[in-house]
């Protein structure tokens, strides 16, 4: 497995501004490898989108490469535009604050920040948590509706004891969620914590990514209620202006 991964990128990597377009002999000759292993490779890259085959039978690259491309700008925009305004919000509050895209049912955290008056909570960047009682995930479900079934079909299993594990239940929340403009998990996926969320959009309108805070629910809950959930919609329309977003 690993071999073959290796093979692909090298194959990947002949395409160049010089070279945009190959033929199956052409990356054999570069590679040293035989065509008929090469010839595998490409239908299996053509399959998935990562090359082209055009009629002449020589390849380019393809678009998938450009999808996981704009992913990546994506994520970079948003960590450039969102680290001052995030740390702006963890200095108000006592929370943390993370910023999540969604992957295949799950929440990928690309940004965590917390306060330093408060004990750390169990995440970090790169970390995956599901996106059916998770705010950020619910957020982004709420927001991106056709992504729910796939993400109920993976089970909606009990992590906490407000877990929302009934289908029906979760849509409902959803709808409330995207009504209100913001999300809420109290007690569903850990014991103890209570999360705020926004959307985060592109300049299409898109909701690509949510922002959060995460504290301890007496905290989230009390005096300072009206406050964060002020300031977290605030932030994340603020993240939104950063990418282009212009709220009609």
């Amino acid at each position: 497995m690993i071999g073959s991964v290796h093979k692909i990128a090298k194959i990947l990597n002949c395409f160049s501004n010089d070279e945009p377009v190959l033929g199956n002999l052409e990356i054999a000759e570069k590679l040293g490898m035989s065509p008929s292993t090469v010839h595998h490779l490409l239908n299996t890259l053509c399959q998935e989108g990562m090359l082209i085959k055009d009629s002449q039978k020589k390849y380019r690259l393809g678009w998938k490469l450009l999808e996981w491309g704009n992913q990546v700008m994506y994520q970079q925009d948003i960590l450039n535009g969102a680290l001052p305004l995030v740390e702006g919000l963890v200095r108000r509050f006592c929370g943390t604050v993370h910023i999540g895209m969604y992957d295949e049912g799950e929440v990928i955290f690309v940004l965590k920040a917390a306060s330093k008056e408060i004990e750390d909570i169990d995440t970090h960047v790169g970390a995956r948590k599901p996106a059916y009682c998770t705010s950020t995930g619910k957020v982004l479900l709420s927001y991106n509706p056709s992504l729910v079934q796939a993400t109920i079909r993976k089970g909606l299993i009990r992590r906490a004891p407000n877990t929302i594990t009934c289908p029906n239940r979760l849509k409902m929340d959803l709808n409330e969620s995207r009504h209100r403009g913001y999300s809420i998990s109290d007690n569903e996926n850990e014991l103890g914590l209570y999360g705020i969320a926004a959307p985060i959009r592109s300049y299409t309108g898109q909701t690509i990514a949510a922002l959060n805070l995460v504290g301890e629910p007496s905290y989230m809950q009390g005096r300072y209620r009206q406050e964060i959930l002020k300031h977290v919609v605030q932030t994340a329309d603020l993240i939104s202006k950063e990418l282009g977003y212009i709220h009609v």
